[in-house]
């Protein structure tokens, strides 16, 4: 009989919109989660967007989107049903403080997981301060890097901190199961979306120079975003291996054009570096270029780079996502309910025994109180979620003795196995001398003293891994990778497909061979499919997957969150999966192979934006700061250069008291409907009070009142946070290269399991010789006759 990869874990969930993703993921997992509600309904179903003009708790489509598969009950916080049902769960979800939302004692069920999601954390000085999305963003450094120099920072439209906090909180929940003991986890909202920022803190703490900039629709030097017939599409100029085909390809189309121009046709693409080019160089390259992009419809230019293995993406709308050739051959839309086109899963499961249930969304939303109340049997330390193989001393990590191999290239999996390394686990990352990994290769192309060690975004997300150099096309090499997969418990590789196939390494290739392996393939889009083999970096991923469209101001080009969302978003889903599988594997001895698509991971999560359109025919494209739901929402300068603060309020009685402050007197703003009318007066009279103060000053000022006021910190603000500094966000470890470098710490602390980095980032193959014998077994003379026909680098 077919089992699901987290089928016997009970799950109650009390947490309000910042957690939704979280029980949406479990359940999607095999979980068996009970939604409880407080009376009168989960105050996430009192926002839209709504069916049609219904505006009732049974028709938001965003409480639809994230409470598929959940049973629905309603009870006040003294019920003794709750404590019954307590008694049975294996992990509660909540989040203290938020409005409106379940508020009950952990003491109650002393046996389970906790996990608590909060802005900023449980503890600390700023524990206690109130923030939605907006205020999350402002506080990661994310904001003040996304948008335009000559306006405000920027957030996007959807709630981009939530999507990254979902599935946070996932893994985080599964950690702690692993751990085999009960656990409180501590979800922070603000670190878990500095993450987001990539490489730019690990860079900007070792060596300085810029705070954070805001850039536009320009990456650097040049243009990412350009104007199409019919909306926007993302082409980077920028150098690199993995570029220069598609400069050169893009070179026979302009000329075919009858557009190319010496910039183009007398270039060398392979030796080409954007950071040698002039002011002069970078028009002529772009003025050709953005001749043809005006002259076609997004669908033939992502149709013509598709066929040709051209790194363009369109600016994805939900109405691009629905006509996908791509989403359809993956079935990523099915009948849910009510629903023709819903968003069914985030990641495909399968096995070689076809014995893993997929990863579909299970039934429609409940109903308000639908019911029934589960007749779960009590659980106690025991056996509440508890896997076999699960650690057992609380001075280890969650995932020690896990052990992780990794293959691929770029940020989408190596921030997925940070997370196992950062909490245990023995990481294994597979690289080559003769064909480096792209991220290292930057610092290369920058100039970096250090070589292939100076690259900040390599060495941010490879802390505490270790490094073996193979030549995968060598025999000899190729047989240390095969000895090292039965080592794994998991493998996780995130090339384009046909990479690992042409290895012999795949999944199916590898299964006849390790009957019960665990695989986590993650690539841009999918392994199957006829874009399968598309080939993208993050940028195309957060075009595709529909963030770019969404940040940025209606009278300008889109720009996308700082960081290109999917590479740090889709990780989170990917190391979901892979804590899933692990945890199957443990309950059950059986392989499973999880294919996940880096866009479908952001479309996911952007699943009430695709349903407002599938159900309304309605897409909400960027709108600046400011927010559907209130008013005034957004970013306003305040005393200083380039300084800012994230305001909101959330209820009349917080309009009033922010006018009285600002000395505002004007009893017709007294209702919200009057405030969303007169957005620009209102952002004129708070702008003329926040300049004339610091943005310090005024967060503690309207934090006392309890109204979400929040700096927007730059990477130095960061680096002197309070609250981070109380939670040991960063941690100091020398690098044999480059000496003491800043690591940053995941979004989540558990409280009877610590989180530490074993070693610094390696450098390229530091492990060889130390895993190839202490490992594998190998002697001195094999590991030196490898080196000698050059299967070990």
């Amino acid at each position: 009989m077919a089992q699901s990869l987290l089928q016997g874990v009970r799950v109650v969930d009390l947490a309000a919109e910042p957690g939704q993703i979280t029980g949406r993921l479990l359940a999607d997992l095999g979980a068996e989660v009970v939604k409880l509600e407080p009376e009168g309904g989960e105050p996430l179903r009192q926002i839209g967007p709504f069916w049609g003009d219904r505006r009732d708790p049974e028709a938001s489509l965003r409480f639809f989107a994230w409470n598929v598969g959940k049973t629905s009950v309603v009870a006040k916080a003294e019920d003794p049903r709750i404590d019954e049902l307590l008694a049975g769960a294996d992990v509660v979800l909540d989040t203290p403080r938020w409005p409106g939302a379940m508020q009950l004692d952990p003491a109650r069920a002393p046996h389970a997981v906790w996990v608590r999601i909060t802005p900023f954390g449980l503890e600390g000085p700023r524990a206690d301060w109130n923030a939605t999305d907006l205020g999350a963003m402002a506080a990661s450094g994310n904001m003040y890097a996304t948008g335009f120099p000559d306006r405000a920072p920027l957030r996007c439209s959807e709630p981009s901190a939530y999507a990254h906090a979902g599935p946070e909180a996932a893994i985080a929940t599964l950690s702690a199961l692993a751990s085999g003991r009960p656990q409180v986890v501590d979800v922070s909202i603000q670190e878990a979306v500095i993450v987001s920022n990539m490489g730019s803190m690990w860079d900007y703490a070792r060596k300085g120079g810029s705070r954070g900039s805001r850039a536009g629709a320009r990456l650097g030097a040049t243009r990412e975003i350009w104007k199409c017939e019919d909306g926007w599409v993302s082409f980077g100029l920028r150098g690199g291996v993995a570029r220069a085909p598609t400069y050169w390809k893009m070179t026979k189309i302009l000329e075919a054009e009858g557009i190319s121009t010496p910039a183009w046709s007398d270039r060398d693409w392979d030796a080409f570096n954007q950071n040698e080019l002039t002011e002069q160089d970078i028009r002529e390259i772009e003025v050709p270029l953005s001749e043809y992009f005006a002259r076609h419809t997004m669908f033939d230019l992502y149709e013509m780079a598709a066929a040709d293995n051209i790194m363009l993406a369109t600016a994805n709308s939900p109405r691009e996502m629905y006509a996908s050739s791509q989403l359809a051959a993956r079935s990523m839309f099915g009948k849910l309910g009510p629903i023709d086109r819903f968003p069914t899963r985030f990641a495909i499961a399968r096995s070689a025994d076809h014995q893993v249930e997929p990863l579909d969304a299970k039934r429609p939303a409940a109903g308000l109180d639908e019911g029934p109340w589960p007749d779960w049997s009590p659980r106690d330390a025991t056996n509440a979620g508890r896997t076999e193989r699960a650690p057992k001393r609380a001075d280890r990590g969650a995932w020690h003795g896990t052990r992780i191999l990794e293959f691929g290239s770029g940020a989408a999996g190596p921030i997925a196995s940070r997370y196992f390394a950062e909490h245990g686990a023995t990481v294994i990352r597979i690289e080559s001398r003769s064909r480096p990994e792209f991220l290292r290769t930057m610092a290369v192309a920058m100039r970096s003293p250090h070589g292939l060690e100076g690259s900040g975004i390599f060495g941010a997300l490879n802390v505490g891994k270790k490094s073996v150099a193979l030549n995968l096309k060598d025999p000899g090499g190729l047989s240390v990778a095969k000895q090292l997969m039965g080592w794994a418990d998991l493998v996780l590789e995130n090339f384009a497909p046909k990479a690992m196939r042409g290895f012999g390494l795949d999944y199916d290739s590898m299964v006849e061979e390790l009957p019960d392996l665990l695989m986590v393939s993650a690539c841009m889009n999918g392994q199957t499919g006829p874009h399968r083999n598309y080939p993208g970096f993050g940028s195309q991923g957060s075009a595709l997957g529909g963030f770019t469209l969404l940040t940025g101001y209606p009278d300008r080009e889109p720009v996308g969150p700082f960081g290109t969302i999917t590479d740090s978003l889709a990780p989170r889903y990917c190391a979901t999966a892979m804590a899933a599988a692990l945890l199957y594997h443990r309950r059950t001895g059986k392989g499973v192979h999880i294919d996940l698509s880096q866009v479908e991971a952001g479309q996911y999560a952007l699943s009430p934006w695709l349903l407002d359109y599938a159900v309304n025919d309605r897409c909400l494209e960027n709108m600046g700061n400011r927010s559907p739901r209130t008013a005034p929402h957004g970013a306003f300068a305040c005393e200083g250069e380039d300084r800012w603060v994230a305001l909101a309020t959330w209820s009349d009685q917080q309009w009033d008291s922010l006018a009285k402050i600002i000395g505002l007197d004007d009893p017709s703003l007294a209702t919200l409907e009057a405030r969303m009318t007169r957005q620009d007066e209102i952002e004129r009279a708070v702008t003329a009070w926040t300049s004339r103060h610091g943005r310090d000053e005024i967060s503690e000022r309207l934090q006392a009142e309890g109204i979400e006021a929040v700096p927007v910190q730059d990477w130095q603000d960061l680096l002197d946070d309070p609250q981070l500094t109380s939670r040991g966000h960063f941690e100091r470890l020398p690098h044999s290269v480059l000496g003491e470098c800043w690591y940053q710490h995941n979004g989540f602390r558990l409280s009877d399991a610590p989180a530490h980095y074993s070693q610094p980032t390696p450098v390229l193959g530091e492990h060889s010789e130390a895993v190839l014998g202490e490992i594998l077994g190998l002697s001195t003379s094999e590991i030196e006759e490898l080196k000698r026909t050059g299967g070990v680098e």
